[in-house]
This record gives C-alpha cells, structure tokens and sequence, in this order.
C-alpha cells in the first residue's frame, strides 16, 4: 500500500509495475534497464510507422511554434485543410467532409449524434436506436460503449448504458448460428443478415437511426474476416429501411490490411467513416469521421448548415500536423506495398507456427493485422477458461522474451475465447518479421510448460 501511496498515476490496473519506457527506435521500446521490446501490436494497433521518427516530431514542433491551439469555432488552419482534403481523397468516392477528433471513441460518438441529428431535422424524430453486434468495440464513451458488444467492458455501466439494439457479427469460424459458411453462400441464405433485418423489423425501421461495424473485427474478435458479400449485404438493408452505415475503420484504417481503408476491399459505401489511431501513427491523439455528400446535403437544408456537436480539441493543429506528416511518410515509404509484402509472408511463417504449436486453432485476418485464436485442445475443441487468462499469461511471456502483442479474451461469447493480434508498424522489415515469428515460437514452448503445470496441479488438488 505504501508503494501505491507513493505513486501518483492512476493506473489502470493498480496491482501491477509497468516497465518504464525512456525512448523508441523504429519497431522497438527500451526501458530504463534498456531492454528492447519488439513492438508486435503498435502499441494499441496505433504506432503504424514505428517509434523515433523525427520528421513526425519536428513537424508537430514546427506547428506548435506557430500556433500550438486555435479554437474551430471562431478560427482554421492550413493543416487542418491539407489534411482533411488528404484524407477526403483517400476514403471512397462520396464521403468527402472530414470531422476531426481527439481519437476513435470521440469519432465513433461524434458518428452516432450525426446520424440522430440528420434524421432528427429531416423530420424523422423517432430514429434513434443504434444496431451494434455483440464481440464488438468502438470506444468507452458512453454512447460509443452503447454501440459496441463488449460484455466485460459494458457490464459494470449497464444502467447508463443507451438501450441499442445488438446482432451477431460473421464470425464464421464459431458461427454463432451453427451454420457452415459453404451452405450460407451456396443458398444465398445468411443467419446474421437475417438476424439483422429481424431486428430492423421488431424494433421498426422508423425507430432505427444507425447501423454501426467494424469491417474487420478487431480487439474482441482478434481480426475477424467477413465473408466477401456480408456487407453489401448490410448495405442493401441499410439502403432499404433508410439507416445510415457507420464502418468503424479506427483499428483498420490507414493502410493497415492493404488498403487505405478495409472498407475498399467489401466494395460498399458507408454513410460515414470513422477513423482513429494510424492517422498520426500514435504521435498525437487523433481521430474523426468522413460524411457522405448527401448528410452534408442534409444539414445544410434542414439543420442550418449546424452540426450540433463539438470538442475542445477537435482540428488540434499539433495533432493534424502530426497526422499529415505520417501520411505524407505512408506516401514516401510506399507502406501499402510493405503490407502487402510482410503481411503474406507472416501469415505464411503463423501458418508454420501453428504446424507446431496445437494450441493456435486458427489464423486469420488481412495485411498486418493478424489473429491468433488460442485453445486448450482444438482437436477436441476444449477452449481455455477465462480464469485461466491465458491471452494475457501467453503475452506476459512475450514481455520477458523481449516482445509484445494484443492479448484479447470473450471473443466466442463475450466471457469465453482467447487470441493474440499480432499487428506490428507498417513498415516493418523481413528480418523483424523473423524475429517475431522467433519469439512467438520460443514464447509458445514456455506457455506449454505453463499450462501443463497448472493442469498437474488441478488434478493434484
């Protein structure tokens, strides 16, 4: 207790000592002891060009010298523009206004009031309700919790929570359906859009404001892939019960499987897409959301023009400086072709780790967002208990190897299913690459030793 007295932070986990980082150096975190960490995950799937860029740091120290804080309501900046049309020009071909934030739990809020707002001042007061699917994340804001299908993280705040709606998400691997995939596409006969339009018409589409994704689940699900057709799918339900689509592209954006957005490789629109993370490449806290032409057409005749909503910090020019250097770098560096090029040949050295390893039962995701699912036994399906922690334990041993990655657990049903992500900077290098794969094997050998000596002394007890 002392030792909790005599430091001032409030940690997020009071009980436990947190290496103390001193600097980085591209793919790698030294503490104070000077160990390297090989940074795996990106930090939280956000430093997507790695650590110790200086043409990141002086292009936010050149910002802050000329105007470090200008308040979006009575003022702009160059940066603000050049960023915004860069980002404009990347997403798809209708969204074209740019909202910035601090971050993706601000974006993903900002994105739900805009689709109340839109609806609300074209007269169409009953939508509200938001449709989430459960095993999702999209912040811990709570509107944003609201939407999201994070049981643990929406447990101990259910009686603030908004009352939103929640499907299932493809996860196809544990249809949470007991369907085959194979059947699914043959017949052209999907529980979880059927599941969707249920509840669209239960609830009554009058009612319904949003439908809100992730292209590629992230942290719940430890990159879930849909099936190709799922989301024009949604899109056609969407377009049909007048709801508007909000892709969270927080985790995915930026290059991070292939493409700039993960949306592109769906072939659909969104009404609105929100962004977060790699936009500055984790250098400053920033975030937003891209608007389809017509919402915009929408406030301007119905709304005044007004978009009811606002933080101190959007449009921060610091931040903003910080995201268009790291786009501009993502340019430089030709990042879409190194994800291309390390995301294949990872998946192809997992793929021989799991040859291995019998506790990874499946691989999967795109580019350089990649997960790991973990069991007890895939051969007779016997999944980890969640007591047993042991995405965080397996993680844990990552650490004292010298490496670290995203441990995540719930993804079969909020409670139950453990992965790793594995989701290193972009710009990552064939030898690095090695390295991980190295780690993860040495890393797997002392989790097998681990378990085998809990199991013995279960069965001693």
């Amino acid at each position: 207790m002392d030792e909790i007295k005599r430091d001032y932070v409030f940690h997020r986990d009071l009980t436990k000592k947190y290496p103390m980082i001193t600097h980085g150096e591209g793919s790698y975190l030294i503490d104070e002891q000077g160990k390297k960490y090989l940074d795996g995950c990106s930090g939280a799937v956000a430093a997507n060009l790695g650590h110790g860029i200086a043409q990141i740091a002086e292009a936010m120290a050149e910002q802050a010298r000329k105007a470090a804080f200008v308040h979006t309501l009575r003022f702009e900046t160059n940066v603000l523009h050049k960023l915004a049309e860069k980002i404009g020009k990347m997403a798809p071909l209708h969204l074209n206004k740019v909202y910035f934030t601090s971050g993706g739990s601000e974006a993903n809020e900002s994105a739900l009031k805009l689709a109340r707002q839109y609806h609300r001042d074209a007269g169409k007061m009953q939508k509200h309700i938001v449709i989430g699917r459960w095993q999702s994340y999209h912040g811990n804001t709570i509107g944003a919790l609201s939407a999201g299908g994070d049981v643990k993280r929406r447990y101990p705040y259910t009686p603030n929570l908004l009352h939103f709606a929640h499907v299932y998400s493809p996860y196809c691997h544990r249809c949470p359906y007991n369907r085959n995939q194979e059947d699914c596409v043959a017949n052209q006969n999907w529980s979880c859009i059927t599941d969707i339009e249920r509840t669209i018409l239960e609830l009554g589409p009058e009612n319904i404001s949003a439908f809100i994704a992730e292209p590629i689940v992230g942290s719940q699900q430890g990159a879930v892939v849909p099936p190709l057709d799922y989301f024009k799918k949604v899109r056609e339900l969407c377009s049909r019960y007048d709801i508007l689509l909000i892709v969270d592209e927080v985790m995915t954006g930026f290059g991070r499987t292939g493409t700039d957005f993960a949306v592109e490789q769906f072939g659909i629109e969104p009404d609105i897409l929100t962004f977060g993370k790699g936009v500055s490449a984790g250098y400053a806290p920033l975030g937003g959301m891209i608007v389809h032409d017509r919402l915009i057409q929408g406030l301007l005749e119905n709304s005044s023009g007004k978009f009811l909503h606002g933080y101190t910090y959007s449009g921060h020019p610091v931040s903003i400086a910080a995201g268009l250097a790291a786009l501009d770098m993502y340019e430089e560096m030709n990042i879409l072709q190194n994800v291309e090029t390390q995301g294949a040949y990872l998946m192809e050295c997992l793929v021989a780790l799991q040859r291995k390893h019998p506790y990874i039962s499946d691989i999967r995701g795109r580019g350089l967002l990649i997960g790991l699912e973990l069991m007890k036994d895939a051969n007779q399906q016997i999944f980890f208990e969640p007591r047993e922690a042991a995405s965080e334990k397996l993680n844990e041993i990552c650490m004292e190897l010298g490496g670290v990655f995203y441990p995540g657990s719930g993804s079969i049903d909020g409670h139950k299913g453990e992965h790793i992500i594995i989701s290193p900077p972009l710009n990552i290098t064939k030898s690095e690459v090695d390295e991980i794969v190295r780690l993860l094997d040495h890393a797997f050998s002392i989790f097998y030793q681990h378990i085998r000596k809990d199991e013995s002394y279960e069965s001693a007890k």
